[in-house]
């Protein structure tokens, strides 16, 4: 039987290939999914629904087409990534993460020592802190292999 992984939070960064890699290079039986990861395609995703009056409309309008992909995967998952980079603030990727906690679903952080204190709440939901892919890999190989 597959485990199945949702990769939440930063769209910039290949971290999201070095897991799948490491997850296939440990030979395990992992499904992984993520949310749209294309900035212009996620802005967009409601844009078909019609013209809004201002940016916020068109935003609140995608998220909600977004939500559905997102906490669909997330409630279908066995276990969630959320990855927050340097460069730009995840607030999607912390909202995935309190949404992971109250559904009691388990899930790691991965990040820079330098964002810790900015995320000691999510982190200390999380069943682990981790800062690099390959932990994250190894996280996996212990809970399917062990």
């Amino acid at each position: 039987m597959s485990f199945h992984v949702y990769l939440s939070g930063e769209i910039h960064t290949d971290w999201r290939d070095e897991i799948r890699r490491g997850a296939e290079a440990a030979g395990l039986d992992v499904v992984f999914t993520a949310p749209v990861t294309d900035h212009d395609a996620s802005d967009a995703a409601g844009d078909h629904l019609g013209e809004t009056p201002s940016q916020f409309w068109r935003d609140h309008q995608s998220s909600k087409v977004n939500a559905i992909r997102t906490r669909t995967l997330i409630e279908q998952s066995d276990m969630v990534v959320v990855r927050f980079g340097d460069k730009y603030k995840q607030w999607n990727a912390a909202f995935d993460a309190g949404y992971c906690a109250a559904l009691g679903k388990p899930y790691v952080t991965l990040h820079g020592e330098e964002i810790v204190h900015p995320l000691k709440e999510v982190d200390a939901e999380a069943q682990a802190w981790c800062t690099t892919t390959d932990q994250v890999v190894e996280i996996l190989r212990y809970v399917l292999k062990a």
